[in-house]
C-alpha cells in the first residue's frame, strides 16, 4: 500500500519524512527532527544527492502539503483492508449481473400477476408496492456485499491513479525549484533498418524478421501488413507501445518482446490465432488483455519480471495447448482456479511473486513435470492436499516460503526425482528427513499417509463393528422384554385371579 520507491521515487521520499505516516520506531533508534529542516549531509538517502533540492526546507515542506491526501487515502484503505485479487472482482461482476437479472423477473412476475376478484384495485396496488419495495430490499441487502468488494477494488485502482498524480506534481515542484522552463521534444526517427525491412516486405516474401537490439522506440503501423511473417524478434529495444496492426500478422507464430518498454498489450494481439510462442518477459506491464486469452495456439507464454498482479480468470479454460508459463518475478497474489483447466502444461514457474497459496485446481495438471514455487516468502504457508495428484511431476523447488507442514498426500509423487525446501520451518518431515533427500522425503510422507489410512480403516471398522452389536443388543432386549412380559402373565394367571372376578362354584363347594 505504501508507495514503490522504483515507481514513486519522489513521492516515497517526502512520504517517509511525513509524521503521520512515516513506520513507527523505537525512540531511541528514531532521532527526532524538524520536518521542514533538511537532514545532516550524512543522513541523505540517494535521492537527495541525485536531486539536492530535495535538501532545501521550503521545497521539502511544499512537497509534504501537497501530498496531504495521498496520506488521507493511505490511512483509509488500510482500515478497509488489501485489494480484492481479479477473480474475486469477476465473480462479484458476475453475481452481480445474475442478481440484476433475476430482480427483473421477479419485478416482472410481480407486475403481471392477477389481482384477487375480491380484493379492490386500489388495495392491490398498494399491496403491489409494497411487495416490490420488499422485493428490492432483500435484492439489495444481498447485492451489498458484492458491491463493497467492487467498490473497494475501485478505491483501490484510485489510490493508484492518486499516487501517480501526487508524484507527478511532485515532479513539477521539483522543476519548478530547479528553475527549469525549458523542455526537449524528441523527434522520432524511423529507424533504416526498419524502412529497409518494409521494402523488402514489398517485393517478397518476408517470414522472419530481427530487429532486436535496434534501440527503437515505435515501431510503423505498415508492418502489420507484412501478412506471410512467421517470426518477428523485437526484444532489447525500447518500444512504450505495440501497434493495433499487428492483428494483420495472421501467420505470426512466434514473438518476442522481451526486454522493451512495454507498459500494456493491444487488445488485438488476441487476433493471433496461430501464435505459438510469445515472450515479454522484462517490460513494465501491470495486466495482461483479456484477449490473450484468444490466442488459443499458444504453447508457450512467458510473462517474467513484469508488475503483474494478477492473470486473467479464463487463462486456463482457453489456452489448453499451452505446455509451458513463465509468470516469476511478479507481484501475482493468486493464480486463477481455471489454471487446472491447462491439461497440456509441463513447466510452471511462479517464483518471486506474492502468492498465498494454491488452488485445488492445480491437481488437475496431470501432465506437469516442474514446478517453482521459490520465493514467495511470508505469504506462502502451505501447499493444498491436490498437490499429491501430480503424478507427472519430477521437480519441485519450494524454497524459500514458510511452509511448516507438507500435504498427508506428498508421498503420492512417485516421479519426483528434485526437491528444494530450503529455507522453510520445515516441522513435517522433520528436518532430519528433509536433508536425507527426495527419497527420505517421500518415503517418510508415503509411510504417514498409509498410517493415516490404516488408522481411518480401524476407526471405521470399529464404527462398522460397533453398530452390529447395537443392532444385536437392542433385538435381544426386545425379545426379552416380550419373554418376560409374559412370563409375567402366566404368573398371574396361576398364582392368583385379579379382584373383583367371578368364583368358581366347584370350589366353593370343596370348602
Amino acid at each position: 500500500m505504501d508507495p514503490n520507491p522504483k515507481s514513486f521515487p519522489l513521492l516515497s521520499y517526502v512520504m517517509s519524512r511525513f509524521p503521520s505516516i512515516r513506520p513507527s520506531k523505537p525512540a531511541s533508534s528514531d532521532p527526532v527532527f524538524d520536518i521542514e529542516q533538511p537532514l545532516p549531509t550524512s543522513a541523505h538517502p540517494p535521492i537527495v544527492h541525485q536531486m539536492p533540492h530535495l535538501a532545501h526546507p521550503k521545497v521539502l515542506a511544499s512537497m509534504t502539503q501537497a501530498v496531504s491526501d495521498v496520506a488521507h487515502t493511505r490511512s483509509v484503505l488500510q482500515t478497509l483492508g488489501p485489494r480484492p485479487d481479479h477473480e474475486a472482482v469477476d465473480s462479484a461482476r458476475s453475481k452481480l449481473s445474475e442478481m440484476e437479472s433475476n430482480l427483473s423477473k421477479s419485478l416482472e412476475e410481480l407486475v403481471l400477476s392477477p389481482r384477487p376478484p375480491e380484493v379492490d384495485r386500489l388495495e392491490w396496488r398498494v399491496h403491489l408496492a409494497e411487495k416490490e419495495q420488499q422485493i428490492r430490499q432483500q435484492a439489495e441487502k444481498e447485492q451489498s456485499i458484492y458491491k463493497s468488494i467492487l467498490q473497494l477494488d475501485e478505491m483501490h485502482e484510485a489510490y493508484g491513479r492518486l499516487l501517480k498524480d501526487a508524484e507527478e506534481r511532485l515532479v513539477r515542484i521539483y522543476e519548478s525549484a530547479e528553475k527549469v522552463a525549458e523542455s526537449s521534444e524528441i523527434v522520432e526517427e524511423v529507424n533504416e533498418e526498419v524502412v529497409g525491412v518494409l521494402e523488402e516486405a514489398q517485393g517478397s516474401r518476408l517470414e522472419r524478421v530481427d530487429l532486436s537490439g535496434k534501440k527503437l522506440r515505435f515501431l510503423p503501423e505498415a508492418f502489420g501488413r507484412i501478412s506471410g511473417l512467421i517470426l518477428l524478434n523485437l526484444s532489447n529495444n525500447q518500444l512504450n507501445v505495440v501497434p493495433d496492426s499487428i492483428a494483420g500478422l495472421e501467420k505470426l507464430e512466434e514473438l518476442n518482446l522481451s526486454s522493451n518498454l512495454l507498459e500494456s498489450l493491444p487488445d488485438s494481439i488476441g487476433l493471433l490465432r496461430n501464435l505459438k510462442i510469445l515472450n515479454v518477459s522484462a517490460n513494465k506491464l501491470m495486466v495482461l488483455p483479456d484477449s490473450i486469452c484468444q490466442c488459443r495456439s499458444l504453447v508457450g507464454l512467458d510473462v517474467s519480471f513484469n508488475s503483474l498482479t494478477y492473470l486473467p480468470t479464463n487463462l486456463g479454460y482457453e489456452l489448453v495447448n499451452l505446455q509451458r508459463l513463465s509468470i516469476q518475478l511478479n507481484k501475482i497474489r493468486s493464480l486463477p482456479t481455471s489454471i487446472g483447466e491447462m491439461g497440456s502444461l509441463l513447466y510452471l514457474d511462479a517464483h518471486f511473486n506474492e502468492l498465498c497459496g494454491l488452488p485445488d485446481a492445480i491437481g488437475r495438471l496431470m501432465n506437469l513435470e516442474i514446478l517453482n514455487l521459490s520465493s514467495n516468502f511470508a505469504d506462502f504457508t502451505q501447499l493444498p492436499d491436490t498437490i499429491g495428484e501430480l503424478t507427472s511431476l519430477k521437480e519441485l523447488d519450494l524454497s524459500n516460503n514458510q511452509i511448516h507442514v507438507l500435504p498427508d498426500t506428498f508421498g503420492r509423487l512417485d516421479r519426483l526425482t528434485k526437491l528444494n525446501l530450503e529455507q522453510n520451518p520445515i516441522v513435517i518431515p522433520p528436518m532430519e528427513v528433509v536433508n536425507q533427500g527426495v527419497e527420505a522425503v517421500k518415503s517418510f510422507m508415503a509411510k504417514r499417509w498409509l498410517d493415516i489410512l490404516v488408522e481411518e480403516e480401524r476407526k471405521s471398522m470399529l464404527e462398522v463393528n460397533g453398530q452390529a452389536q447395537t443392532g444385536w443388543l437392542t433385538r435381544s432386549t426386545s425379545w426379552l422384554k416380550t419373554y418376560v412380559s409374559g412370563v409375567s402373565e402366566t404368573v398371574t394367571e396361576l398364582l392368583g385371579t385379579p379382584r373383583g372376578s367371578p368364583r368358581d362354584p366347584y370350589l366353593d363347594e370343596q370348602r
